[in-house]
């Protein structure tokens, strides 16, 4: 049970040691760099474009013809960010309890979204806003202690030395004009590097990789690239095998993902842009689904989507300060903790101190009553109530003295205690955690 303990402390567990889909990265080369990633918890996603003007899919829009190129690219007319205020955006993010942001430096669309000297193709050359967002935002997240993201396309659906350009055609076939491939190559890792020089991010979030193999993008070599200007920068697993950590996309996993790091990567309503659509998650739902995941051993990224003017929806400013009061209150909980139980030993999500001495339980909802814990050989100091001090009784149910199968652990929670999100019970153990993993009897 030692050993048991050992990788709860590590954040370890349930982690399927054999093979990795990062598959060229030792995860042992970058523990010392992770351990930022690992303790933040939460990050907050921008998708910031040309396609919040008529609030259309970015880039997939035109891609898969819902609207022609023309007037998908009519949008630069209309991309003012008249009301940009960074300081305000890294003031809100901060309050969210969030450790790090990531936007958008380059969607599929091949705008940048500052001034690129690649080619015309920015907001700084081609829009009315005539300004670089990037720059900006990372000065007022940097003062505020937040770190900071690029989220960089590999696909320019914009670029002619690209092959792929609509859904059902494409410019030139690879293997048959590799000059051409080699052009956009040293473009593309070209913008990469003016990236790294102008704003150092912290961590780099790649898309678009699937449209190409590692050696087709040079994965290896952009991943030297970023290193040698910055070799603590992290890198999402996006790059074909070159990676730091996996992203799960919208769906949460069912189990935890295979890798030692991993981030949810959501958005707050059904698209990652502005957009035409109310379906909004409501805050119950943005916490719970970012407990799931810290208790799973990850992390989220919860994804905004400014308007043209360079707003943000009120709705989404509305979750990011529930979400932070939340913060505010459950921290202890969630943040520089590692994921909790295994699947058996309580019905919902946990997490743990790192010592594996103090065990959170998280209810959602208006839960009240008795909640129980099966397997725990521990004993139990004191439980409180997270953000309110207030102390709960425990018992033990079921132990027989002949048997070493610890009895249930029930906690008795009154309703006059519960949150109006999710609760938090804080659960002070006599040693690190020591969970039974017998058969029953004399087992």
């Amino acid at each position: 049970m030692k050993k048991l303990s050992v990788l709860f402390a590590l954040g370890l567990f349930a982690v399927a040691p054999a093979v990795f889909s990062q598959k060229n990265i030792d995860p042992k080369e970058i523990r010392d760099k992770m351990q930022w990633f690992a303790d933040a918890k939460l990050g907050i996603f921008i998708h910031a474009g040309i396609y919040a003007v008529n609030g259309v899919d970015e880039s997939w829009s035109f891609y898969n013809k819902k609207i022609s190129y023309a007037d998908y690219m009519k949008q630069l007319n209309g991309f003012t960010l008249k009301k940009y205020d960074p300081a305000f955006w890294a003031g809100l993010i901060q309050q969210s309890g969030a450790r790090y942001a990531v936007i958008t430096t380059k969607h599929h669309d091949g705008v940048a979204m500052y001034d690129t000297r690649m080619n015309a193709l920015s907001i700084v050359k081609k829009t009315p806003a005539k300004r670089d967002m990037i720059k900006p935002l990372f000065e007022e997240l940097r003062k505020r202690n937040v770190k900071c993201g690029a989220y960089y396309s590999l696909i320019d659906w914009s670029d002619h030395n690209y092959p792929a350009f609509l859904k059902d055609s494409s410019r030139y076939v690879i293997s048959k004009d590799y000059d051409r491939w080699n052009r956009f190559r040293n473009f593309f890792q070209g913008q990469i590097k003016e990236i790294a020089t102008m704003f150092n991010p912290d961590l780099w979030w790649f898309d678009g990789d699937w449209e190409h193999s590692a050696e087709e993008w040079e994965s290896q070599k952009v991943r030297t690239i970023i290193l040698s200007a910055n070799s603590k920068a992290i890198i999402n697993g996006r790059l074909q095998g070159y990676g730091d950590y996996e992203t799960p996309e919208q769906n949460f996993p069912v189990t935890r993902p295979d890798y030692h790091w991993w981030e949810l990567c959501m958005t707050s309503n059904d698209n990652w842009g502005f957009h035409n659509d109310n379906n909004w998650k409501t805050p119950y739902e943005i916490i719970t689904i970012f407990v799931d995941a810290v208790a799973n051993g990850g992390n989220l990224l919860l994804d905004i989507g400014p308007k043209e003017d360079g707003t943000i929806p009120d709705e989404q400013v509305n979750l990011l300060k529930e979400l932070g009061a939340w913060n505010s209150k459950h921290g202890e909980a969630i943040f520089n903790t590692v994921g909790g139980l295994p699947q058996g030993h309580f019905y919902g999500p946990s997490t743990l101190s790192k010592d594996s001495t103090t065990l959170y339980l998280f209810l959602h909802g208006k839960m009240n009553g008795q909640v129980m814990i099966k397997g725990l050989k521990n004993k139990v100091e004191e439980v409180t109530v997270l953000g309110s001090e207030t102390k709960l009784p425990s018992k033990v149910v079921g132990k027989i003295s002949w048997s070493p199968v610890p009895g249930l652990v029930y906690i008795d929670v009154p309703a006059s205690v519960a949150d109006k999100y999710v609760t938090v019970l804080k659960v002070k153990l006599d040693k690190p955690l020591d969970l039974y993993k017998g058969s029953g009897g004399l087992k």
